[in-house]
């Protein structure tokens, strides 16, 4: 293979899959690569896929339309939401892109899209599924009841507010944890938000029946709400001690009524080396995630002015008037620990390309992680999978303004934002760690790691940061 690029950088006259498809073009007149392109072996498939999704979502970020068309139909042929990780995450952001396309036909989007129905009940069925198969939810849920039993330390009324409210197990765990003190369990009031009322009366009816058995004094105040209209002044009361829990939550609060970026996003290098491609037939096996994180790179080249800007403002913040009166009316409240939970990963960029980067190597960490564990004939990995990380990506990609919801931003990011609402950074406890990672080997799942970063926790797939835990408290200004 080595003798296949000769040194003054021409090509030899052998030739291979992989040379072919580093000088193809994607321009209208092309012709058909389809036969090939099923002939490739996985890996080689693989980084055909990559290759072909990044070129595509250039076009897209570049208005050409005619270009972009031809790219997904090209990926159509390879992709496959039943596939390896590869082809899976490949049909999702295929799905992300196309829609982009399509959103500048608003009334061919709403017609397609008009009989669509969106089930309150499969969208918490999925949610529960993801707890359930990964770990990180329930590793949040340790640390998060860890943190606030350190803080609550000798209080006798408790109030929780969950910013998320729909999964029973948390609560469960921490009533437990309590009804365990030596100086006995608080009088506990939970206050729960979630924008379906169901949700909330099962997790009332879950709650109580468990306090009732613990004997624990126990109240659960519902709240139907979106996040960003919630009265937080309404839920003060003298004499609690007031902690606030985050999970996956926040981020929603940073979508604003920005305009659609008109500038056109960088464009990628569409001529890739064929000498990098060959040197993949070489290299061993890496999952999608290792692969991204290395390579990437070649494949994408942002202009200079936003290497420069991103270099000069390394941690800017986007501004954000809902999350700023949110943050300033959740310290107002003075609570003794907020424990926040968020997506370690910048999907909040201005520009559609660095979102499809960013993204890609982020949900090819998750992709990997079900194909790990799972089959890939597995109902629930591909509802996970389609529900909850396709509709994700999809709402990275696809939309803009008021319709992004899913911002997530980097741990660097959190903990300049809540510092400059004047919160105090609350170190996680070793207890809290050890706790998580007795978990992991409580279930035995392989591949995922536990770190300490500036008294917050990340959790990993293999060294992949993919979810952040800091806490926090009210500080009062000097």
């Amino acid at each position: 293979m080595a003798g296949m690029v000769q040194e003054d950088g021409a090509s030899s006259v052998s030739s291979s899959p992989l040379q072919f498809f580093s000088m193809m073009s994607l321009s209208p007149g092309f012709g058909s690569p389809y036969p090939w392109l099923r002939e490739l072996k996985s890996e080689e498939r693989g980084l055909c896929l990559i290759h072909l999704l990044v070129a595509c979502a250039n076009h897209v970020a570049a208005g050409s339309v005619e270009n972009a068309n031809i790219g997904l139909e090209q990926i159509s042929h390879l992709a496959s939401p039943d596939g390896d990780t590869v082809q899976r995450i490949a049909a999702y952001f295929t799905e992300a892109l196309a829609d982009r396309m399509l959103k500048a036909w608003p009334g061919l989007h709403k017609a397609l899209n008009s009989t669509k129905i969106s089930s309150i009940t499969e969208e918490i069925i999925v949610q529960k599924l993801f707890f359930e198969l990964c770990p990180f939810l329930k590793l949040s849920y340790v640390i998060t009841n860890q943190a606030i039993v350190e803080a609550m330390e000798g209080e006798k009324m408790v109030h929780i507010i969950d910013l998320n409210s729909f999964e029973p197990a948390q609560w469960i765990n921490l009533l437990q944890t309590l009804s365990a003190r030596p100086e006995g369990p608080p009088h506990l009031r939970i206050t729960g938000i979630h924008e379906q009322k169901e949700v909330l009366e099962q997790m009332a009816l879950r709650l109580t029946e468990e306090a009732e058995k613990l004997d624990i004094p126990f109240q659960f105040n519902p709240i139907v709400s979106k996040l960003e209209n919630v009265d937080l002044e309404s839920l003060r009361k003298t004499g609690e001690a007031l902690a606030v829990s985050s999970v996956l939550q926040m981020h929603r609060l940073l979508a604003t009524d920005d305009e659609m970026p008109r500038r056109t996003s960088p464009s990628a290098s569409r001529t890739s080396s064929s000498s990098h491609l060959q040197r993949v037939l070489h290299m061993n096996r890496r999952t999608l995630g290792e692969w991204l994180e290395k390579d990437s790179v070649l494949m994408f080249s942002p202009s200079p002015d936003s290497a420069s800007a991103s270099a000069s403002t390394p941690l800017s913040l986007a501004a954000s008037p809902k999350m700023g009166s949110f943050l300033n009316a959740l310290w107002s409240l003075s609570p003794k620990v907020v424990v926040v939970t968020e997506q370690e990963s910048n999907h909040n960029g201005p520009s559609l390309m660095e979102r499809v980067m960013e993204a890609l190597n982020f949900y090819a960490a998750m992709f990997d992680c079900l194909e790990s564990t799972m089959s890939r004939a597995s109902i629930e990995r591909q509802k996970v999978e389609k529900m909850l990380f396709g509709e994700e990506i999809k709402n990275i990609i696809a939309c803009e303004g008021i319709e992004r919801r899913e911002r997530h931003e980097k741990l660097e990011k959190w903990i300049l934002r809540l510092e400059l609402a004047g919160f105090g950074r609350v170190p996680l406890s070793y207890h809290g760690m050890l706790q998580a990672r007795r978990l992991l080997q409580s279930y035995g799942y392989d591949g995922y790691k536990i770190k300490e970063e500036n008294g917050c926790l990340v959790i990993c797939w293999q060294d992949r940061p993919l979810f952040s835990v800091s806490a926090w408290r009210f500080r009062r200004y000097e």
